[in-house]
């Protein structure tokens, strides 16, 4: 089979304007970017009327090499389009962090993918670097005030904003500016995050209009005065400035699949480290311009799906008609204690055993009222009794089960769960939302009720240094916020290596990020960090320019 990269050079990609008019968007609406790509105006979205049913896509508890969402959503609304029902995909933009890092790309794989592929994986319409410019362009008018007022009383004691890169690198981590002399500022610790993680990136994403980017950008805390008092970009005085930055960046881009159907994509935040979603804005266009559109939430259902739910549905007053639990073999045999090196290997007993952590998934996303049907993402040394355990076990908990192959065979591969999707949504649709928490709720009683009902924690606890960070929030009303839960992906638990249903485990809670702007509090467990570290051998080193085409790509 060709390599995802070769796909995607094969396809002839149908004019963006061509790509708009399938759901009905105004052609005036459009901002091109070149011949393939267009920017969407926000008038597209007051104009508009239709209001369709919203898919979750999310996972089991991932591998290193993930479980395929991504080629799942795309290719579930690859094969809904094939029987006719009229299904767009709203998904994240990729991270060049990942992208040269570990993953080679993040725009689904084989036949189900976003198109042009290069340009989404690599600068795409410069959302990120908007964001990242914004996010730093704060930074520097801080360091400024900070500098400029040093001596006054209206001068500042703490500084909580940091900075943000989207590369992994591990030495930026933590970093002292300011050396050099008294011209260069005053000397302060400071770091950088991913920008993924950044307050900007989970600002946009959770912005219903250019109106509310601009008030949460007004409330984002940058530290605290020598009074005592929070310190924020109203009190700096640049909220306008930095909203013009966003300008373009707020407006949700319009690409293509492999089968020539919509696809917006924008906002890019991680699901460990972040909320995991893209924008609300990108979600309601596509409801407002299709039958049925598909979105997914990173990383494992309790990380992704959780934050989906908790966060962003209650910050849009979205409520999912159905999800979609990925599983694969792979995935299933790593929670059942197979080795690595041998997950492509036959293991009854090991898939059997990997099944407790399907079953967490499900009870956890029934328990806010979901259906759920289960994706199973086939690979090539799967074998018929394995998948058929699988299927059997899925008919036992009542659950549909369906196999996907869309990654070979796009959206004929698909069409299996499409017919499960369309007809459990007909028959069955998902409840209203239940959320795991009110927001009347603390801080410390949300954590308490999200680690026991989701993770299966038997306690978790909070740090010297949280728990003052919990007497500031409670003090400045910010305990009204949701929690965002900062840690591993590959775990119920804060230890990655912790496989399967581990239950009953202490978590502990090892710093708080306090996003006002964003309104959440990130609580960040164990030894998770914000910026990540590159592999020994990074992606990097496989990209490359070759005879005029892009290779390493994924």
């Amino acid at each position: 089979m060709k390599t995802d990269i070769e796909i995607a050079r094969s396809i002839a990609l149908q004019p963006i304007d061509s790509i708009a008019q399938q759901v009905g968007l105004p052609l005036e609406q459009l901002e091109h970017y070149g011949r393939y790509l267009a920017k969407v105006d926000l008038k597209a979205l007051e104009e508009a009327k239709g209001e369709g049913k919203l898919i979750l896509v999310t996972a089991i508890t991932p591998t290193k090499a993930g479980i395929g969402k991504t080629t799942v959503s795309i290719g579930l609304s690859l094969g809904m389009n094939r029987l006719g029902r009229r299904a767009v995909v709203a998904l994240r933009e990729p991270s060049l962090g990942p992208c040269f890092g570990q993953k080679g790309g993040a725009a689904g794989g084989g036949y189900a993918q976003v198109l042009p592929m290069e340009k989404i994986n690599l600068h795409f319409t410069g959302d990120f670097h908007a964001i990242t410019s914004a996010h730093n362009m704060i930074t520097a008018l801080l360091d400024n005030y900070i500098y400029q007022h040093r001596n006054d009383p209206e001068g500042l004691s703490e500084v909580l904003w940091k900075r943000v890169f989207d590369v992994n690198d591990r030495a930026l981590r933590q970093v002292v500016t300011g050396l050099g002399g008294s011209a260069n500022g005053i000397p302060a610790e400071s770091g950088f995050d991913i920008t993924p993680a950044s307050e900007i990136m989970a600002i946009l994403c959770l912005s219903t209009s250019l109106e509310d980017l601009r008030r949460r950008i007004e409330n984002i805390l940058l530290g605290y005065t020598k009074s005592g008092e929070p310190f924020t970009v109203r009190d700096l005085g640049v909220a306008g400035a930095i909203t013009v930055l966003l300008l373009d960046a707020i407006k949700p881009n319009l690409a293509q699949t492999t089968e020539h159907t919509p696809a917006f994509i924008h906002g890019g935040p991680f699901a460990n480290i972040a909320h995991g979603c893209n924008s609300i804005l990108a979600t309601r266009l596509a409801l407002a311009h299709s039958e049925y559109t598909i979105t997914e939430a990173g990383f494992g259902a309790d990380l992704g799906a959780e934050k989906f739910y908790n966060i962003k549905c209650r910050a849009a007053g979205l409520s999912p008609a159905l999800t979609v639990l990925v599983a694969t073999l792979g995935g299933l045999k790593m929670h059942g204690g197979v080795a690595e090196d041998a997950l492509k290997e036959p293991s009854l007993e090991g898939v059997r055993r990997g099944l407790a952590n399907l079953d967490r998934h499900i009870e956890n996303l029934r328990s806010f009222g979901q259906t759920v049907v289960v994706a199973f993402n086939r690979f090539a040394t799967d074998t018929d009794e394995e998948i058929a355990l699988v299927a059997e076990h899925c008919a036992e908990l009542g659950v549909g089960f369906a196999v996907n192959t869309a990654f070979g065979e796009g959206g004929k591969g698909a069409e299996e769960l499409a017919r499960l999707v369309i007809d459990t949504i007909e028959r069955q649709p998902s409840e209203p939302l239940r959320f795991t928490y009110p927001l009347e709720l603390g801080i410390q009683e949300k954590a308490e009720r999200l680690s026991k009902q989701i993770y299966g924690a038997r306690s978790i606890n909070f740090s010297a240094k949280a728990r003052r960070q919990l007497e500031r929030i409670s003090r400045h009303g910010w305990d009204r916020f949701p929690i965002c839960v900062a840690k591993t992906q590959y775990s119920f638990s804060e230890d990655p290596k912790a496989y399967g249903s581990v239950r009953d485990f202490d978590l502990e809670v090892r710093d708080i990020v306090i996003n006002t702007g964003a309104e959440m509090i990130v609580l960040v467990l164990g030894t998770l960090l914000r910026m990540p570290g590159l592999p020994k051998s990074p992606q990097a080193l496989r990209i490359d320019l070759v005879d005029g085409h892009i290779e390493g790509l994924s």
